[in-house]
């Protein structure tokens, strides 16, 4: 029987943190802790932050690393405890943003972290996090509505953690946070939403609204050419808009579930050392993807090519390439810098992870193996 939820507030519009210091009032939050990364302080968007909230935070942790660790989560935790914070406001891209969730459930919560897993069951035991507001500076990852956080484990797993306990109690999505990302940055995010929204459509999990969401991210970033916009000239103001709708859609849609791109991608993303955008995974991975799973859903693929503006017989999977090679997204896994050698430990993580249950056409470990020879080049 299907059980669908949606999901927390959101405030959206260019200009929309000058409400930050009313919401984070309104939640209850007076001792804010803030969660970033160096490149948001290195642009000045940390210093708008702290003017909009209008008090001095508590403490502000401006490391966090792309794919955050848990053992970079231990060290914040400790500060955000140090702080007396009452609260977390998590500034940045998909990185920074589950990050403050993994410090949100590590300050309140008996460690270890891997105890809240959401694979092996431990998304019953998340409860309550201290109030955290979300403020999205790529349109990506859709974290600031999603149930769910990735961190890279001290075993060496990229795990997930998803409840909806985990989602923040506020979306403050402005777009012009967005304006002047470098266009490589903007290509690999917006693949990101566009992931989010064909995936959850395709998983066969039943949620009507969730899929319908998906189809109108979709449409935006592909079909409208608001991404390639957005790429091509980082202060298009509507493309900008419409690029951060659809990383919201997409987050709204995976409500539904993902598929073998994202097993693949956080499979891949473990990979510390050498540095793989999420984004730009899912990018590379996703057409090889389409082709595996083309017959399986064809209703779906239909829909998805008259959301996406394309000719009823079009292939997909060409359509995303196309993409791929218009806002200039790597061909080829191994000009990311993974080799044939990364392939065995990349399928072993990718069935074991979450996503992989979301597949419309089962996926076996030979199937995932031709499919990273492929996209390798």
């Amino acid at each position: 029987m299907p059980v669908m939820n949606f999901l927390t507030q959101c405030v959206f519009d260019s200009g929309a943190l000058k409400q930050l210091a009313k919401l984070a009032k309104a939640r209850g939050i007076t001792r804010p802790f803030i969660v970033t990364d160096a490149g948001i302080k290195a642009s000045g968007i940390l210093a708008k932050v702290e003017d909009a909230l209008g008090v001095a935070p508590a403490g502000v942790f401006a490391e966090t690393v792309p794919n955050p660790t848990e053992a970079q989560t231990k060290v914040a935790t400790a500060l955000y405890k140090e702080s007396g914070a009452d609260g977390i406001i998590a500034v940045g891209g998909g990185s920074s943003m589950d990050h403050a969730k993994a410090i949100g459930l590590m300050a309140s919560h008996d460690e270890p972290l891997e105890t809240y897993a959401a694979i092996i069951g431990g998304s019953k035991l998340v409860g309550k996090i201290p109030p955290l507001i979300a403020i999205p500076t790529t349109a990506g990852t859709g974290s600031e509505v999603s149930i769910g956080m990735v961190i890279i484990m001290e075993n060496g797993r990229k795990e997930t953690f998803a409840s909806p306990n985990l989602i923040p109690l506020v979306a403050l999505c402005d777009p012009d946070l967005t304006i002047g990302l470098p266009a490589g940055l903007t290509a690999a995010t917006g693949m990101d939403a566009l992931t989010h929204c064909i995936e959850a459509i395709l998983t066969p999990a039943i949620n009507p609204p969730a899929e319908g969401i998906g189809y109108d991210g979709a449409r935006r970033a592909f079909g409208m050419d608001m991404l390639k916009r957005a790429v091509r000239d980082g202060s298009d103001e509507e493309a900008r808009w419409h690029m951060m709708m659809a990383s919201y859609e997409g987050a709204l849609a995976f409500v539904k579930g993902l598929g073998g791109v994202h097993a693949l991608s956080h499979a891949a993303g473990r990979l510390h050392d050498k540095k793989l955008h999420h984004g730009t995974l899912n990018a590379v991975f996703l057409p090889h993807i389409l082709r595996f799973h083309n017959g399986a859903a064809d209703e779906k693929y239909a829909r998805l090519r008259e959301a996406m503006g394309l000719k009823a017989n079009a292939d997909l999977a060409d359509a995303i390439q196309d993409l791929n090679d218009a806002i200039g997204i790597p061909k080829t896994l191994s000009a990311m810098g993974l080799s044939a050698s990364d392939g065995p430990g990349i399928v072993e993580y990718a069935l074991v992870d979450l996503a992989h249950a979301g597949n419309p056409r089962p996926m076996s470990a030979d199937d995932y193996a031709a499919v990273y020879e492929t996209a390798l080049g």
